[in-house]
């Protein structure tokens, strides 16, 4: 009887110990896997974590380059009304008088500018009977002395023009002869004119005598 209980004594020990031991087996795997879960929920929130730094600096990169894009269009279109500004107050016809003198005239040392308008059907040497004629208008810029040269010309409307090679004043025996005036008609030269610098086209535009 006391052998039988014994037996049982040691049985009930071994299935005990065995329990304890599985348990914590069990419990250590548990806790393993949950550290694991733990490490992977970090590692994921880390991940996004960076996915959003990510994110944020592109999203701030295009945030500097549209600021950018904003500062050089306000920086052109404060220059465009500055160059609209500085010319406002004067006709094109003004305009075109200074630019014209400014890049093709002898003498840029001068104390007026003269414009004369000159019709289709004008002779180009009045004092020559065999003169040829203006086949258009043109108009005529001149200083007020001889050295001060002269640029006879017509406009095409489109940033160029025709340019007579006349003189302010002829010099020479005449009758000079048709075709001499014609030669001169023939070969103008067409010239595009550049639009110069406000300063100095506003300074030439305030010496101007426009004649009719």
């Amino acid at each position: 009887m006391k052998k039988n209980n014994m037996f049982i004594t040691a049985s009930l020990s071994v299935l005990v110990l065995g329990g304890v031991l599985t348990h914590g087996i069990l419990s250590t795997s548990a806790a393993s896997k949950e550290k694991q879960f733990e490490s992977n929920d970090i590692s994921y929130a880390n991940n996004n974590s960076l996915k959003s730094n990510e994110l944020s600096v592109e999203h701030t990169a295009k945030s500097i380059n549209s600021n950018n894009s904003s500062l050089k269009t306000n920086y052109l279109s404060v220059n465009d009304k500055k160059n609209k500004d500085n010319l406002g107050e004067y006709t094109s016809e003004q305009i075109e008088y200074a630019r014209v003198w400014l890049q093709l005239g002898p003498n840029q040392a001068i104390d007026e500018l003269n414009v004369q308008h000159i019709k289709a059907g004008t002779p180009l040497n009045p004092n020559d009977e065999t003169s040829a004629l203006y086949p258009e208008d043109v108009i005529q810029l001149s200083g007020s002395r001889l050295v001060d040269g002269v640029v006879t010309y017509s406009g095409n409307g489109n940033g160029t023009i025709n340019v007579y090679n006349v003189p302010l004043r002829w010099d020479g025996s005449y009758p000079a002869g048709e075709k001499f005036y014609t030669d001169i008609i023939e070969n103008t030269k067409l010239v595009s004119i550049n639009t110069g610098e406000d300063e100095k086209i506003i300074k030439l535009i305030k010496l101007l005598n426009v004649y009719y």
